[in-house]
């Protein structure tokens, strides 16, 4: 892998990624597809082991990290898949009530990245939870593929549930100050932009490359917003106009960036369509646009 660099991968290969992990490409055809690629010294096995994520390594905010209290609880999500399971973090150090983030996570489940997020929000200063979409069926399976293949068989109206009883019990949380803002990504970021919608008393949300709402909805949104897209995506950031314009004309409060050269999931440091730049400058926006919002 490390005779890989991502300058030599033809963006392609990171479109055919992107097709595979959203499920419009199924394995096979995924594979059959990058061997036009495999060329020189580049095999198939190759590129499939660059293209997928690598959780071990690339974990910013240890799960044991001292500075935080980070455990897994369950809440009730009756109108969704009854009970939830979520990663709850908040530092050690807080002498105060926090402003409360939901974390969610991309379509696969509460993988290591997404509880990794979810701690870098906790250091932060924050209080967060990161909910498992997957709980009903055991949880997070351990890998993406069989992630994906199993959030694909939960009704995504009961997921829509699952969050925003989320945000319920994280308002009322103890050590919460009752301001909760949402941050999503892929999958999450159109839940981001669901419970914008759907949760007049939202306090915050942000979401990452996440699919837009039905324009109608728009006049319900009543928190501030900040999004942040990618300037190769051109699946999600074609919506991305017309919701601005939404937005303008219906007098929200909103930030929109469209970060240049770089791939949908450039936040994600596991995978190498990870941007360091960017993800650095969206995550810093994002943390001080919550701590106007939340605290």
């Amino acid at each position: 892998m490390s005779q890989i660099n991502k300058e030599d991968i033809k963006q392609e290969v990171f479109d055919l990624y992107d097709d595979y992990a959203h499920e419009r490409l199924d394995r096979r055809s995924f594979v059959q597809k990058l061997s036009f690629y495999a060329v020189g010294g580049l095999t198939v096995p190759a590129l499939m082991s660059f293209l997928m994520p690598e959780y071990q390594d690339n974990v910013e905010v240890k799960p044991d990290d001292p500075r935080l209290k980070s455990e897994y609880i369950n809440y009730s999500s009756p109108k969704g898949g009854e009970t939830i399971k979520g990663l709850l973090s908040k530092p050690v150090a807080a002498k105060k009530k926090l402003g409360g983030i939901i974390v969610v996570h991309e379509n696969r489940g509460l993988n290591p990245y997404i509880e990794d997020v979810a701690r870098r929000a906790a250091l932060a200063g924050f209080i967060s939870l990161a909910p498992d979409a997957l709980s009903p069926l055991g949880g997070y399976p351990g890998n993406d593929d069989e992630g994906r293949a199993l959030q694909s068989k939960r009704d995504k109206g009961e997921m829509e549930e699952d969050f925003i009883a989320a945000y319920e019990y994280l308002k009322k949380h103890k050590d919460c100050n009752g301001k909760v803002g949402v941050v999503g990504f892929c999958f999450g970021g159109g839940i981001a932009n669901m419970m914008a919608v759907r949760i007049p008393e939202l306090a915050a949300a942000v979401p990452f490359y996440g699919s837009q709402p039905a324009l109608a909805d728009v006049p319900k949104i009543k928190a501030p917003l900040m999004l942040h897209y990618a300037s190769l995506d051109t699946r999600i950031t074609a919506g991305w106009s017309a919701y601005e314009a939404a937005l303008k004309e219906n007098g929200k409060k909103y930030q929109g960036f469209v970060y240049e050269n770089v791939n949908h999931g450039f936040h994600n440091n596991s995978t190498p369509r990870y941007d360091k730049a960017a993800a650095e400058l969206a995550w810093k926006r994002t943390i001080d646009f919550f701590s106007e919002h939340l605290k």
